[in-house]
């Protein structure tokens, strides 16, 4: 299966639409921190949140493809901030992340560990959902000695295969989206800040704070990834949390970091490739309970 920028952002956008409805709906937004715009020396300006607790240990928490920190993450914050210092970012070219010509996972997790040298942070355990899972490998792979633990979150080892029929068709989407970018322009701060908005309300305008028509640039990105052939070099406490209804990520790939990151212990949530927002009442327990594991034997080593 061919997972990218379009057939993503696609899946986003129904599943937001379905919260509209009465059956499904998204988590509150409530509690969240309030952020700023961090200037990273020789990279560009990012917007992070940082809960600032000093004498917790601290958690990235990396987010999706087409989404944003808080919007990703928003449900989870507010619990886990109170044993840890939390902070999100908008990755390059998404939100108000780095403006960048260029977009690898590689520079993401460059990003993240930047983002830790200007927050003075020596050392902090990356927590990933799906785009965000293949960037907290990769800030494990670049960078072993920053990255005390890792928990990944409804993604795998790798995202693709480039099949270049169907990334070409993505590029040609995405092209075309680029129309829909001009006629509707990124939403203000006042409004991206505004969480006390309907969460649907809230979450859209998140979204639309990336532009659509870089869906085929951040689709090659995630097709360039693989991590198979170094996951049993991985020495960091790990935790694989696994989205057993997952259509996008299916449970079998996420199931290949369990079975190659020496001693990754996994922890089940019943629900989908949205997990983190619809349906975070299965997921907030699981993921905080693993975050959890992680630093117990973090801290232990």
């Amino acid at each position: 299966m061919y997972f990218g920028g379009v057939s993503a952002l696609s899946s986003r956008f129904a599943t937001l639409r379905r919260g509209i409805g009465h059956a499904v709906r998204p988590y509150p937004v409530a509690g969240l921190p309030t952020g700023c715009r961090l200037d990273l020396p020789g990279r560009g300006q990012t917007f992070i949140t940082d809960s600032g607790k000093a004498d917790g240990p601290v958690v990235f928490l990396l987010h999706s493809v087409s989404t944003t920190g808080l919007l990703c993450w928003y449900p989870v914050i507010p619990l886990l901030e109170r044993d840890f210092r939390v902070i999100t970012m908008d990755h390059r070219l998404h939100g108000r992340g780095i403006t960048s010509d260029t977009f690898t996972l590689d520079e993401c997790a460059d990003d993240v560990v930047a983002v830790a040298d200007a927050l003075g942070i020596d050392s902090f355990i990356a927590a990933g959902f799906s785009m965000g899972g293949g960037i907290a490998q990769l800030a494990w792979q670049r960078h072993a000695d920053r990255v005390s633990g890792l928990v990944l979150c409804s993604t795998g080892p790798y995202f693709s295969s480039i099949e270049p029929d169907r990334l070409l068709l993505e590029q040609r989407i995405a092209r075309a989206l680029t129309v829909v970018d001009k006629v509707l322009p990124s939403p203000s701060d006042r409004v991206l800040d505004n969480s006390s908005s309907h969460p649907v309300k809230w979450g859209l305008a998140q979204m639309a704070s990336t532009p659509l028509g870089l869906q085929g640039v951040f689709a090659e990105a995630m097709a360039n990834f693989d991590s198979r052939d170094w996951l049993g070099d991985i020495t960091a406490p790990t935790a694989v949390v696994v989205s057993t209804h997952d259509k996008i990520v299916q449970p079998e790939r996420q199931q290949l970091l369990v079975d190659g990151i020496p001693g990754a212990e996994r922890f089940d949530v019943a629900g989908g490739h949205a997990c983190c927002v619809v349906g975070a009442e299965k997921f907030i327990p699981e993921f905080t309970a693993a975050v959890r594991s992680v630093s117990r034997t973090a801290l232990a080593i």
